[in-house]
């Protein structure tokens, strides 16, 4: 403990004090001259953060749980899609705030070099923002902002790699060795070959191999994602102590939420799939405990886009907890594989993984991001109804992108590689549902089952426990953006099929309930709202699968208090009648209907929530 240091820090120092040292001097074998610069650089961050942010920090502190409640909705967008600058976005948020949103991430936003930034994941400056989006002063000043109106800020930090543009990668290539220990280098191609036969590869189709020929440096610099990304060396102490710096900064700027992005990949090994290894996970968590003590207002949102069994060891443990938040991706990938098949037996064994985890275990849920859906499912469990792994990817790949007949999906595919019969698939929710078809063809019917099916899923993400996130446009059924074909700079990356700038005008349509934009605006509006005044949708609650005895039909149950709610999904396009073990009378949240659960009609990809209130003794 060093003396000088006030006592609001001093405490949160004290307790954790013993164990960040120890896995600090563990992991960077006991370089003490490291150690006590991080330690110093902690006290740093903590003396320059605002004091408005040092109260909220205080405030969070004594409530530890905040982020928990149910009246938090979430929304993820590009700024320069949404309101074309930081300052746009300022402009926005009343639009924001009328569509219920209180938790606001911001996709990637500092400082990337234009054709080489992966969507802004090639970082070249962490301390400055692009400057076509604004500064870092429009950064704290949206921040400011939106904690005046409650509402949260997410932003995402690139932490596995670096662009090749920026300064330690500039050094490097110019063969200072100090910074090319802060990637991995090597002198011919033996090593890397070595890696190459235990490490995947991300993209094998439009980035083969993990390494690249540096032609400056003459050397071969490790790139796992793009020749443009390279890896950062985490097993230097210089790179956590200065990339954790670097986080800190963001958080000093009003950033409540930092979503680590690739998290698995932060630690290579010779001889190993360099994913998920132990010292990851001893990274993961030294940043949670540094947010514990500079600023413990801040979540820590984990990416890791991988098998339920890879996902949750990230939550860590109720004594020694990792990330804050994960995301739900095999929740997602499920759902749409649901969609494709009506058959919802695979939904059903996924959810039950998730309702049998510890309930304080927050999960992120969603139905489209800003990336591809990539069909990570338990191939295991689906063998046993005969389905193969590669002819069923094919053919959610075809029933999605609208190739297998009668199918009103239009999706395109992402990394296809035909030698493998891999792909990934790509599509705004609204296109992926069928509205963006059904207006195409003019057919009302087919319209009116997409906002149906589009709805539906929705009220599926806000059924569950957690925090649920929307993506820009998904709001006002916004359509697939095929321009991207027609720009160099992205005609290659299909994800920006969904990834084009929000629809002002359709937004304009938001209150016009005769069009798929109103219907599905209200849609949204209506279960937020129910959400948040209905006791049954705490994170706390019992959740369960209700046996439906119908391959079409999901049923989940939630039992919080004196409050129990039914919640059925009908994934086929007929009508349903379902017959629940429960004679008992609900209220249909939707409609204000009475409804006995003995027997529930569900229209064509229609839902019910329907709830009943156990008298108090």
């Amino acid at each position: 403990m060093k003396t000088g240091w006030k006592k609001e820090f001093a405490e949160r120092f004290r307790k954790h004090e013993n164990e960040l040292r120890w896995l600090y001097c563990e992991l960077y074998h006991n370089d003490l001259q490291a150690y006590n610069y991080f330690t110093e650089m902690l006290y740093r961050a903590w003396e320059s953060r605002p004091e408005s942010l040092k109260r909220m920090d205080r405030t969070r502190e004594n409530q530890p749980d905040w982020y928990r409640g149910r009246g938090l909705v979430g929304m993820l967008m590009y700024v320069d899609a949404f309101a074309g600058t930081l300052q746009g976005v300022r402009e926005k948020l009343d639009y924001l705030r009328e569509c219920g949103v209180n938790y606001l991430h911001l996709m990637p936003l500092l400082e990337s070099p234009e054709g080489r930034s992966d969507g802004g994941y090639a970082v070249s400056n962490f301390r400055r923002v692009q400057p076509e989006l604004g500064t870092m002063e429009d950064l704290a000043a949206l921040t400011e902002d939106c904690h005046r109106l409650g509402m949260v800020v997410c932003l995402d930090f690139v932490m596995n790699h670096t662009s090749e543009d920026h300064e330690w990668a500039r050094r490097a290539r110019a063969g200072e060795e100090e910074y090319q220990r802060r990637y991995f280098f090597y002198d011919s191609w033996e090593i890397p070959n070595e890696f190459e036969k235990t490490v995947p590869q991300v993209f094998p189709t439009t980035a083969p191999g993990n390494f690249t020929w540096c032609e400056e440096a003459r050397k071969v610099v490790m790139t796992t994602f793009y020749p443009y990304q390279w890896d950062l060396n985490y097993a230097n102490p210089t790179v956590f102590n200065d990339m954790t710096d670097d986080m800190l900064n963001l958080c000093n700027h009003g950033v409540d939420v930092v979503r680590l992005d690739a998290t698995p990949y932060i630690w290579k090994e010779l001889g190993t799939s360099c994913r998920n290894l132990p010292q990851v996970h001893t990274l993961v968590r030294m940043m949670r405990m540094v947010c514990e003590i500079v600023c413990p207002g801040t979540l820590l949102l984990g990416e890791i886009v991988m098998e339920p069994s890879k996902v949750v060891p990230y939550f860590g443990t109720v004594e020694k907890p990792e990330c804050h938040l994960l995301y739900n991706v095999t929740t997602m990938a499920s759902v749409w594989h649901t969609v494709a098949t009506r058959d919802v037996r695979l939904l059903e064994h996924q959810l039950q993984q998730v309702f049998d985890l510890p309930k304080i275990y927050t999960f992120l849920n969603y139905l489209r991001c800003h990336d591809d859906i990539g069909w990570g499912l338990d191939y295991d469990f689906l063998s046993g109804f005969g389905q193969q792994e590669i002819p069923h990817k094919k053919y959610l790949n075809d029933y999605l992108t609208g190739k297998w007949p009668g199918s009103p999906a239009r999706g395109e595919l992402y990394n296809d590689d035909p030698r493998l019969g891999d792909a990934r698939l790509c599509g705004t929710t609204a296109s992926l549902c069928g509205i963006e078809s059904a207006r195409e063809q003019g057919d009302s019917l087919a319209l009116e089952q997409a906002v149906r099916l589009d709805e539906m899923l929705h009220a599926l993400m806000f059924t569950l426990s957690g925090l649920p996130v929307l993506y820009s446009g998904d709001e006002i059924a916004q359509e697939n953006d095929r321009s991207y074909h027609d720009d160099p700079l992205r005609r290659e990356d299909s994800r920006y099929l969904h990834r084009g700038r929000l629809d002002w005008e359709k937004a304009e349509l938001r209150n016009r309930q005769d069009l798929p934009e109103g219907k599905v605006f209200a849609g949204i509006l209506r279960v937020e709202e129910l959400r948040k005044k209905t006791e049954a949708f705490d994170a706390d609650a019992d959740v369960w699968l209700l046996e439906t005895a119908d391959r079409n039909v999901l049923g989940i149950g939630r039992y919080f208090r004196d409050q129990q709610l039914l919640a059925l999904f009908n994934f086929s396009g007929e009508e349903k009648q379902i017959r629940l073990r429960d004679s008992r009378q609900y209220e249909d949240l939707m409609d204000g209907s009475v409804q006995n659960a003995a027997s529930v009609n569900l229209p064509p990809k229609g839902f019910r929530w329907l709830l009943h209130r156990f008298s108090k003794t």
